[in-house]
């Protein structure tokens, strides 16, 4: 009994000892590893990968969670148009959540003070942000903007949006759409600034321009506190869903160039699909311990295959 006891011990220490820094966490990503652009649930620490949209010779990106995670929001082309689908975290029951002739991306899942909403980009004349219910009733127009994103607390949506001078910066509205206001002073003439929540919902990370490089940066939701996170130069840009819900990460990508910006650039990398194009990187959020997710490293789609974190309660 003794033997036994301490076997445990010293097992139970090491399987502590072993532990990495994002174990139980899981993250939803877009990768290309079946040949198809698909939506997969990822174990960071294992490498483990669940394959949750298997919709073949359709683009399946821009995953995000419920707030209970027990279901999964998407982008898919399937169908022949481009809107936002739901499933259920293990890929059953996928139905299409809304119709429009317009493209909806980046999809944003949050309980709101008038229960749960929806928020996301639609692309058609110029570029807007909506808000539906996750039955796909009561869509809402919220004006003009980018990649809006529910804060945690569902009372906030900060967004990209076009200041009078040109450009695009940081702004942040009531969850209604209402109240807009401009948190970030300066402005991007690159884009992909892609700002996300703290989970306590007072602070933002963010990509802009520091010389020809694409950097984070940290904002009080208020406008006060800016200060840089990183210093890599090059690309490096924040993802939906970019804080962990423990608020000991964060995650972005980086790469080499900003492909975006050359259409005939964009198209070929598209194609080859080059392995190493965008892994999943972390940091603290005090700007310490940058380092790769090696199971994250390859194989990720070129295009919305930012990472998000499954919250780690759910009611």
């Amino acid at each position: 009994m003794k033997f036994l006891l301490c076997l445990t011990l010293v097992m139970s220490t090491a399987i502590g000892a072993f532990a990495g820094p994002l174990a139980g966490q899981r993250l939803l990503v877009t990768s290309v590893r079946t040949g198809d652009t698909e939506v997969f649930v990822a174990d960071p620490e294992t490498g483990d990968m669940t394959n949750l949209s298997r919709a073949p010779k359709s683009e399946d990106r821009y995953p995000c969670w419920s707030p209970d995670a027990k279901q999964v929001c998407f982008m898919s082309d399937r169908e022949h148009s481009t809107n936002l689908w739901v499933m259920r975290a293990d890929g059953s029951h996928v139905r299409r959540l809304l119709s429009s002739p317009k493209v909806c991306y980046m999809p944003s899942w949050q309980k709101t003070p008038r229960g749960e909403r929806i928020v996301f980009g639609m692309h058609g004349d110029k570029p807007e942000m909506a808000s539906i219910r996750p039955d796909g009733t009561d869509l809402q127009m919220m004006g003009e903007g980018h990649d809006p994103t529910l804060s945690p607390d569902g009372r906030s949506i900060c967004y990209t949006g076009h200041p009078p001078e040109g450009g695009v910066t940081v702004y942040v509205m009531n969850w209604d759409g209402s109240g807009k206001r401009r948190v970030v002073p300066t402005t991007s003439k690159v884009g992909a600034t892609f700002p996300n929540w703290s989970p306590d919902s007072r602070e933002l990370v963010y990509s802009f321009p520091v010389g020809n490089a694409l950097e984070l940066f940290i904002i009080g939701a208020d406008g006060t506190g800016q200060r840089q996170l990183t210093q890599f130069g090059g690309t490096s840009v924040c993802t939906p869903s970019a804080w962990s819900p423990d608020g000991k990460w964060i995650s972005f990508r980086r790469t080499d160039e900003r492909y975006w910006s050359n259409s005939e650039r964009m198209v070929k990398v598209y194609a080859e699909k080059p392995a190493d194009k965008r892994p999943v990187w972390i940091i603290r959020p005090d700007g310490r311990e940058a380092q790769v997710i090696e199971p994250l490293h390859y194989q990720m789609a070129i295009d919305g295959s930012r990472a998000s974190w499954k919250p780690l309660r759910t009611p």
